[in-house]
């Protein structure tokens, strides 16, 4: 029997009752990241019930979170956010269980992780992520919730592949390493965050309850901008290959891997870092928050005018936030006949491997 007083809102919606939240109280659902999209959905479903939450994150805390991954606080920062998370659970629901998975999902783990749940949610920030936790749903036959957002906008679908299309329906390939702007790079509103957490939260409600109509085959995009909703339609694709089995999620979403002969790791460059000279393709409001010392700040989108200003009489490395931007560098570099390496996983890697006096963001 439901906590009447505390859910007397929801069970007296029509459609609804006592039924419908009792359901919620016995189901079991997993949200992959507890970042931006996580920090909403996370509460809210504690708030409206759901009986066991499973939270995936590697992640800890970060200062730069704060303005939208609302569920942390500033005393978390530098805790794990599967433990900040789960104290706000706690708070919200004292009899919700919580199983924290502080690991990062890969192919190894994820069809084990998954199992032992009712539904998954994405609230993932990388497409590897979301690739994987499609494949592993959909072999599980879960339904999986899925959110992304970038600066003023976000969308939002359903991908239960046995109900209707699932997200390689949707997005068959993914886009070329770099094209689509980061949170870190690109920016994000935080309100938008909020609006696109809550209609996941929705559609797993729904789904949970039976309810309304799941956003199957269907995706709601959210313009923050205009304040505007539109919905796209799409099916699933009859001559897409089954999935029955999980990938090299990074090599499948093109992001190569280490190769000593183009990239320096942080630890490496630590040992020499005074004889090379480093080239700092981020943005300048990046270097702002933080940068390595001796750097020459050359925004990606500069390079090819700036060239000039290069001291080639030293090894020549290229950094960014996270690779992604210094590895499209290093090919331009090179194609101008100027020999580089890139600094394997930017500036985040060389505060989390090198130097933690380095702000994160």
């Amino acid at each position: 029997m439901p906590d009447s007083a505390r859910f007397a809102r929801q069970i007296v919606l029509p459609g609804f009752g006592e039924a419908a939240q009792d359901r919620l109280g016995a189901s079991r659902v997993l949200v992959v990241g507890a970042g931006g999209l996580g920090s909403t959905v996370i509460p809210t479903l504690a708030g409206a019930g759901v009986g066991t939450i499973g939270i995936v994150d590697d992640d800890v805390v970060e200062t730069s979170n704060l303005h939208r991954q609302l569920v942390h606080g500033v005393a978390d920062v530098g805790r794990r956010k599967v433990d900040s998370a789960a104290d706000r659970v706690h708070a919200l629901a004292p009899d919700a269980t919580v199983v924290r998975q502080s690991e990062r999902l890969t192919a190894a783990n994820a069809l084990s992780v998954l199992a032992d749940y009712d539904l998954v949610v994405d609230g993932s920030d990388n497409f590897p992520t979301r690739y994987l936790v499609n494949d592993a749903a959909t072999i599980l036959n879960l339904p999986l919730v899925w959110g992304a957002v970038s600066q003023y906008g976000g969308q939002v679908g359903v991908s239960w592949a046995s109900r209707g299309p699932q997200y390689r329906d949707l997005f068959p390939t993914p886009p070329p390493p770099g094209s689509v702007l980061s949170c870190a790079v690109g920016g994000v509103l935080p309100t938008t965050v909020g609006v696109v957490g809550s209609l996941m939260a929705t559609e797993v409600i729904k789904i949970i309850t039976g309810v309304g109509t799941p956003l199957i085959g269907r995706v709601t995009v959210f313009d923050g901008l205009s304040g505007g909703f539109r919905e796209l339609s799409y099916a699933a694709d009859p001559d897409a290959a089954p999935i029955t089995g999980l990938v090299d999620y990074d090599a499948f979403c093109g992001l190569a891997p280490v190769d000593a002969a183009t990239s320096v790791s942080a630890e490496d460059l630590a040992t020499r870092l005074d004889a090379v000279t480093l080239v700092d393709v981020r943005e300048p409001w990046e270097a702002s928050i933080a940068r390595l010392p001796g750097a020459v700040l050359l925004p990606l989108g500069e390079l090819q005018g700036r060239l000039g200003e290069i001291d080639t009489s030293r090894p020549v490395v290229v950094y960014c936030h996270k690779g992604i931007r210094s590895a499209a560098a290093r090919e331009q570099l090179e194609g101008n006949g100027i020999s580089a390496v890139h600094l394997d996983g930017g500036i985040d890697a060389w505060s989390r491997l090198v130097d933690p006096s380095i702000v994160r963001y």
